[in-house]
């Protein structure tokens, strides 16, 4: 995500098991005799695994780069096994 503003131009949302990245790029170079506009937005969604603790997730932007921290709980709900019975 080079070139954004973090502050700006970027949000991170968490909303029930579900992580969101969205942001708008917007950019206008002028010359002399020239000028251009380059935007565009985006944004992505992806589900939380389970254990995940939503209201501990961090997030920080350095050189161009975001990094969303999700923590997850050690213990987590794992496979059992279902007897079968005859009928």
């Amino acid at each position: 995500m080079p070139g954004l503003d973090p502050e700006k131009d970027v949000e991170v949302t968490v909303q029930g098991d579900v992580l969101t990245i969205s942001g708008e790029r917007r950019e206008e170079k002028k010359n002399r005799n020239h000028q251009e506009f380059h935007y565009g937005s985006f944004r992505r969604s992806v589900t939380l695994p389970p254990g995940a603790d939503a209201d501990a997730v961090e997030a920080s932007y350095t050189d161009g780069v975001l990094e969303v921290k999700v923590p997850i709980a050690d213990e987590q709900a794992g496979a059992r096994t279902v007897p079968v019975t005859r009928s």
